[in-house]
């Protein structure tokens, strides 16, 4: 028994037990009783609105007013009854429901029809679910809420009545007590942060909480070095954390300037290392990578996050710390995970996709990873996370990281990674003028014995992009007569890229929007090509291929493959009938 393994049951052991505990304070602050004893003082008014970067929808608005709220892909009309009293058809419109971020579409009609209708949706929930719902009370969308009721008091408050000023303010300091009550025993990784965000939104804009301003910023202060690593990532590795965290951080920034309090350092430097990072999971077409958790991409979000970045400096290439590196070549672009697992409490998103990659050219995606839907994620969410929803390697059909999937302990604290790759080695050089990385991972040695190294050299003109996968034991012996060391190479195409494969076996042309052609070849392996599913598309989850090459170790430890553009597709088999191989 390895000294990794019992390190990792341990971690499992307390991680598992403070979940439990943090369950048991749950179901005890739950009782409304406790909710309504919390220490109180009810501000006397609300100093100032932050900034909203959140795009509202006018259309929606009216949706609303009309009775029809649609979130997470779903709709419930409620004919003339609160939407608080509706039954709800699934827990990611519940979540959505009751953060209200929804009011900003209200805020952007600029009506005072929206305006009365805001005044009683907020007034519904005050009197129907203030002191009930238990998804309600969730120390994350409490955080959001009172975010959301913060940003939009404006639209709330104006032409309100005293009675009702009074009421939402007095909701506000309730929201706001206990969710610092709850502070300690919230989940880690992003709800933990988004929890020290709306106390430190609600410190600046409530009159006379100078002491929760001040409890609100050291604990923002500590979760954000704690949780922003040092090249901007965050430390669950989904990209998307990103672009949900700065449209609260930048107006957060703001606040504390109006009120002419100096923001703690922390946040500012947090801001000026994620800020490049958007730009390192960009493509050309602006969509990010889709890598543990990412989704598809908010384009209109991002943008209005990105004009708030005054360096606009090109992004880093090798973001170490966050696992991840990026190769960039006149208009090639290649974004890969190399990187271990996140940590055991927030990697509840996080995927097997070590040494998976993307790869466009110009605003046309080629290569990507499956990724995550924007709703229904709960049915997808096995699939997704497998190593086989990712361009890389799996070795006997497992996963390059194990996922906790006893069904007790799933029910109490999901499912996180218990174990993966523990030692990721990566290497960047140039080579003939072309950008070169080398990465390999140990994820398999434990079940397998054997190391997958994965190499990537890109074209100084970006047009070709030659790879190899090596395989080999750790301490250099042949691999066994009797051990599995069946491999499979999965390489996901955008739903964009048409492909088809050539008569020769070794290769698959690749059609791009109409326009482009690519070559894939892989001398002296036989390629299929598979269906496979983009989950990421805005639209939701679309069909598209998946070039797949299969064989044992024994008999070929190591594969070399090409990505080369043709820019005449007519001359394609001419000119390409063979691709050269080139040594890495």
């Amino acid at each position: 028994m390895s000294r990794e393994f019992v390190a990792g049951r341990m971690r499992l052991a307390l991680f598992v037990a403070g979940h439990g505990w943090r369950r048991l304070i749950t179901r005890f602050t739950a009782n409304p009783r406790y909710r309504w004893r919390i220490g109180l003082s009810v501000p006397e008014r609300l100093l100032i609105a932050p900034q909203d970067l959140r795009t509202g929808d006018p259309t929606l608005a009216s949706e609303i007013y009309a009775g029809r709220f649609a979130f997470a892909g779903k709709v419930v009309a409620t004919d003339g009854r609160s939407p608080f009293e509706m039954r709800a058809p699934s827990r990611e419109w519940t979540e959505a429901l009751l953060g209200f971020g929804w009011l900003r579409h209200l805020r952007s009609a600029g009506t005072s029809i929206a305006r009365v209708n805001a005044r009683a949706l907020v007034s519904d929930w005050i009197a129907l679910q203030g002191g009930s719902h238990p998804i309600g009370w969730e120390p994350e969308i409490v955080a959001r809420r009172i975010i959301s009721w913060l940003t939009q008091a404006p639209l709330i408050l104006e032409g309100a009545d005293h009675a009702f000023y009074r009421s939402f303010l007095r909701s506000l300091a309730r929201q706001v007590r206990y969710l610092r009550r709850r502070f300690s025993d919230t989940r880690d990784g992003h709800p933990h942060l988004l929890v020290a965000v709306a106390l430190s939104f609600a410190g600046l804009c409530m009159a006379g909480e100078t002491r929760l301003l001040r409890n609100g910023t050291k604990r923002l202060a500590e979760q954000l070095n704690r949780q922003i690593l040092p090249d901007g990532g965050h430390i669950s590795r989904n990209p998307g954390v990103l672009i949900d965290l700065l449209p609260d951080l930048l107006p957060l920034r703001q606040a504390f300037e109006a009120r002419s309090v100096s923001p703690p350092p922390a946040l500012l430097n947090a801001i000026d290392r994620m800020m490049p990072m958007l730009r390192f999971f960009r493509h050309g077409d602006g969509a990010f990578a889709q890598f543990n958790g990412m989704g598809a991409t908010p384009a209109d979000l991002l943008a209005t996050v990105l004009a708030y970045d005054d360096a606009r400096g090109a992004p880093v290439a090798n973001a170490a710390h966050s696992g991840y590196q990026r190769i960039e070549a006149s208009q090639g672009v290649i974004i890969a995970d190399t990187g271990k697992p996140p940590p055991l409490a927030v990697s509840h998103e996080a995927h097997a996709g070590c040494l998976s990659f993307e790869f466009s050219f110009g605003r046309n995606r080629i290569v990507v990873n499956c990724g995550m839907p924007a709703t229904n994620r709960e049915n997808w969410r096995q699939a997704a996370r497998a190593t086989v929803a990712h361009s890389t390697v799996t070795i006997n059909n497992a996963s390059s990281c194990q996922f906790l999937t006893e069904p007790t302990l799933n029910r109490l604290v999901g499912a996180p990674i218990i174990d993966g790759p523990h030692k990721v080695q990566v290497g960047r050089g140039e080579r003939d003028g072309s950008l070169l990385v080398r990465a390999t991972h140990d994820g398999y040695v434990a079940r397998y014995s054997l190391l997958h190294q994965r190499s990537w050299r890109l074209a100084k003109d970006g047009t070709r992009l030659d790879g190899e996968d090596v395989f080999f034991a750790p301490d250099g012996s042949e691999v066994s007569a009797k051990a599995p060391d069946n491999f499979v190479i999965r390489f996901h195409l955008h739903p964009d890229v048409k492909a088809s494969r050539r008569e020769d076996g070794h290769s698959v042309l690749l059609l791009i929007a109409g326009r482009d052609s690519w070559l894939f070849s892989t001398p002296h392996m036989r390629v299929e090509l598979e269906e496979s599913v983009f989950l990421s598309a805005t639209d939701g989850p679309r069909r598209t291929s998946q070039i797949v090459i299969a064989a044992r170790v024994r008999e070929t430890p190591r594969v070399i493959w090409t990505f080369i553009r043709a820019p005449r597709p007519q001359s394609d088999r001419r000119e390409s009938a063979s691709v050269p191989e080139l040594p890495l």
